[in-house]
């Protein structure tokens, strides 16, 4: 029995009306195969692109709207959802260009050459889309991470339909932000059914069952993500899960940078620990402070930085709860230590804190729950003795999507020095190195990468930036096919004027 879906106020509790309707298993099997009848349609390129550049101005267009309940159901606040927005609009504009230049289709074409040994035959390969794309909204970015995030936007470039399992979190921000992109399907004569969302824990796993689904992205919990993921694979025909489940995001501060500056770097942090609440997958989980002067004066500031800061309202109760929890249970431990109490504040709020302990006892089972991600405004500082400390630790840690290293500035000119050791060894664990910077924020640009070892990420691919593309598609090879039968993007002539390689040599 198919059930309503409330759109809820985090700050009240208060219920605004329904917003949807949970999806059974028959209104998900009718999603994904009208989403999967739009493959045709969207085959061509400049079609797809036509339909990513209307997707933005829909988007603008219903911006105050899609704002405003944005705010209501995630108590994200105006600036922080007009910023989202912009920069969800920004990657559709971003893979319109992706598409539009071409590189994507990673065309090689290799002549056919009897003197080899062995003889070589035509070879000309590019990439297609997958089919229909399954994408579990976060709850943590209703836009950028949601309805119109990454996900939808980069399967969409890529040619596949998407249906999104939208997040319970904000269900009236989807449906917006559905009726847009479906709009702007239609405004460029695509079907609207290009895009579907579907509403509630049973759609979620109907739909990586079902047999037409190609491929999956997700954004959300480790206990989620590797439930998701573990289906994915034990389907009669297994599919790709692209899953970001968790990150604690370590992040060492050497004791020259102590030294030098101590509140800097506890601003930084107190800042980078609160921003959206806590909430943000990027946020520093693990910190190192050196033991000593140097560190007990960072310590000392970051007591006076985390003290002062505002507390907030979380995504929603469930959320809440598992982090008031959370910060009951890291406190409680051995040695543990707390000079700023994290956790339920007054009303439906949580204030931000931190708690401290040796770093030897985080490589102690009893300890290991530290090295765990808790999801809001708190953090975990570890004082270290020396580089033993901080080696034993990072060999006992997970992957995650950054880490981070604070140096000094005699440090930053060493090429085999202690930073640069620091650095050898953070980079097994994570996408994304910092040096001297916070991890919060990141940029929709071509050279990022947003992802890492597991459980940050299930497979090595980006989620943000142009090759987030990758994920939707695959390589095919024709062998010795006569012109007339060649893909466009293969014939020798060119007549798309796309990048390509032909005998290992790009051509300009």
């Amino acid at each position: 029995m198919t059930e309503p879906v409330w759109s809820v106020d985090p700050r009240n509790g208060e219920r605004h009306g329904q917003a949807a309707t949970e999806a059974d298993a028959a209104a998900v099997d009718k999603a994904v195969r009208a989403a999967h009848e739009t493959r045709a349609a969207l085959a061509d390129r400049a079609t797809r692109v036509a339909l990513l550049r209307a997707v933005v101005r829909e988007l603008n267009a219903d911006s105050d709207e899609i704002i405003r309940l944005g705010d209501r159901e995630t108590a994200l606040g105006v600036p922080r959802l007009t910023g989202e927005l912009a920069r969800a609009a920004g990657q559709f504009e971003a893979f319109a260009a992706e598409i539009e230049d071409g590189g994507y289709l990673g065309i090689a074409i290799d002549h056919a050459d009897p003197s080899l040994a062995p003889p070589r035959p035509d070879l000309r390969r590019y990439r297609v889309p997958l089919g229909v794309v399954a994408v579990y909204a976060a709850s943590n970015f209703p836009l950028a991470f949601s309805v119109p995030g990454g996900d939808t936007a980069s399967a969409l470039a890529a040619g596949c339909p998407v249906v999104v399992k939208a997040h319970p979190a904000h269900p009236a921000t989807s449906e917006r932000c559905a009726a847009a992109i479906r709009r702007a399907a239609a405004s460029v004569g695509l079907p609207e059914d290009v895009l579907s969302v579907v509403h509630g824990f049973d759609a979620g796993v109907a739909l990586i069952d079902h047999p037409l689904v190609s491929a999956a992205g997700f954004t959300g919990s480790v206990r989620g993500g590797r439930a998701l993921f573990d289906r994915a694979s034990a389907r009669p025909v297994p599919v790709p899960f692209h899953g970001e489940l968790g990150s604690l995001n370590p992040v060492v501060v050497t004791g020259a940078a102590a030294g030098e500056r101590p509140e800097e770097i506890a601003t930084g942090l107190a800042g980078s620990v609160t921003l959206g609440t806590g909430q943000f997958c990027v946020k520093p989980g693990l910190v190192f402070v050196p033991e000593g002067e140097a560190g007990d004066r960072l310590v000392t500031a970051l007591t006076s930085a985390l003290g002062e800061a505002a507390g907030g309202v979380l995504l929603d109760e469930r959320i809440r709860d598992g982090f008031v929890a959370g910060v009951a249970e890291r406190a409680e431990l051995p040695d543990v230590t707390v000079p700023v109490t994290a956790g339920a504040g007054e009303g439906r709020t949580v204030v931000p804190g931190f708690v401290s302990v040796p770093a030897g006892h985080l490589v102690r089972p009893t300890h290991e729950t530290l090295l765990e991600e808790c999801f809001g405004p708190l953090t975990v500082v570890a004082r270290y003795r020396d580089t033993e400390d901080i080696a034993a630790v990072l060999a006992a840690l997970s992957g995650s999507l950054t880490a981070t290293v604070h140096i000094g500035a005699e440090e930053a000119t060493e090429e085999a020095g202690h930073a640069a050791q620091l650095l050898a060894a953070l980079t097994p664990l994570a996408g994304r190195l910092l040096v001297n910077g916070w991890p919060t924020g990141v940029a929709v640009a071509t050279a990022q990468h947003h992802g890492g070892p597991y459980p940050a990420t299930t497979t090595p691919f980006t989620s943000v930036g142009a090759s987030a593309i990758d994920r939707w598609l695959r390589p095919v090879v024709y062998q010795g096919t006569p012109a007339a039968l060649l893909p466009a993007e293969l014939r020798e002539e060119n007549p798309l004027g796309l990048p390509r390689r032909v005998d290992g040599v790009r051509e300009s």
